[in-house]
């Protein structure tokens, strides 16, 4: 399987002719969608969800399906069918891969905000949480852990890695970081994540 990384939370994930993009987003690049017929979404925040990118998307590919959690439906209203409502506990295929939807709740800033729901997606042991420090129950190989959010601190980033205990991690939901940043955030993970840790490049792929 290869992962390719986008812009902040954006990933895409191929396998020969198994593929699917998860949480293209205002900041990411409308390459990851080209030829995709397949997206995850984890969340109603723009920079995880650009309903415009999408819709292109579906214009050049009537065959879009983007499955989104009950309370993001709305938001996509103008993809029609395209849109396949899903749940935390649910199993399904998507682009030919087996996928799990886990938790269920973002994670809180301040004063008990934001308050939305967030699921995340075991794609084939590889665990994209949106924006949620959520530990499935599932085995995880590869994690895909934030980085940098408001609702993130470095501590939690590292408890998070240490509770899915998964063979390798990559970092998602980097866009806020500067490139000094990324290197301070990137040692202090590959030091005491207690896993295989490494940043990829945007637009670059690793094989897991």
């Amino acid at each position: 399987m290869r992962l390719t990384k986008y812009t902040h939370a954006c990933v895409r994930l191929q396998d020969g002719d198994r593929q699917l993009v998860i949480d293209p987003g205002i900041w990411s690049e409308g390459a990851a969608l080209e030829g995709v017929s397949h997206v995850l979404i984890t969340h109603e925040h723009g920079d995880h969800v650009d309903v415009d990118k999408l819709a292109a998307a579906q214009l050049a590919n009537a065959a879009l399906k983007v499955y989104a959690h009950a309370a993001v439906v709305p938001k996509l209203e103008k993809l029609g069918d395209a849109v396949v409502t899903v749940a935390s506990g649910d199993e399904f295929e998507a682009g030919g891969f087996a996928v799990r939807v886990v938790g269920g709740v973002h994670a809180l800033t301040y004063e008990g905000l934001p308050d939305c729901a967030n699921i995340g997606f075991v794609v084939e042991g590889v665990y994209h949480p949106g924006d949620s420090l959520f530990v499935p129950d599932v085995p995880v190989t590869t994690l895909l852990v934030p980085t940098s959010a408001p609702w993130l601190k470095l501590s939690e980033g590292l408890d998070f890695m240490r509770a899915v205990a998964p063979a390798r991690a990559h970092s998602i939901h980097d866009a806020m970081l500067s490139h000094n940043g990324e290197q301070i955030i990137d040692n202090w993970l590959d030091w005491k994540g207690n896993t295989a840790y490494s940043r990829i490049p945007v637009g670059e792929s690793v094989d897991l």
